[in-house]
């Protein structure tokens, strides 16, 4: 039995505005835009790669508003869960995401645990992390 991540959902105030970075900037895909009244999910997903898939959405699609409105308070917060990207290198990654102008959290370190990565906000306060393997 296999089993595999196919969907990571990440919540955002404005679909659009996070298109600009995790398209734009990261160079994820879009492969599906659903509409659904007045609010949408949009899949993206890395170039050949069938999954991982992140779906953004907005705080109060598919919610009750009280559940949306906790979500919206949780994300205003940054005290949502990070995203981590794995990534070849780090290094060339940080300089593109930071030409996007995005806010930086931590330049290019390597961690004590093996990784060497860097951390970012997207437009909507979600931390993103990008991680390069350590070298054997």
């Amino acid at each position: 039995m296999n089993i595999a991540l196919q969907y990571c959902h990440i919540t955002v105030t404005d679909v659009d505005e996070a298109l600009s970075f995790y398209r734009d900037a990261l160079g994820l895909e879009v492969r599906n835009d659903v509409p659904s009244g007045e609010f949408r999910w949009v899949t993206l997903g890395s170039p050949g790669l069938p999954v991982p898939e992140f779906v953004l959405s907005e705080p109060h699609a598919g919610r009750s508003r009280a559940d949306g409105d906790a979500v919206l308070d949780l994300l205003g917060k940054g005290a949502l869960p990070m995203i981590v990207f794995r990534t070849d290198d780090v290094d060339a990654t940080f300089e593109k995401v930071r030409a996007s102008g995005a806010e930086v959290l931590q330049e290019p370190i390597d961690q004590p645990w093996g990784p060497r990565d860097c951390a970012f906000r997207d437009p909507a306060g979600n931390m993103v992390r990008f991680s390069q393997r350590p070298e054997a």
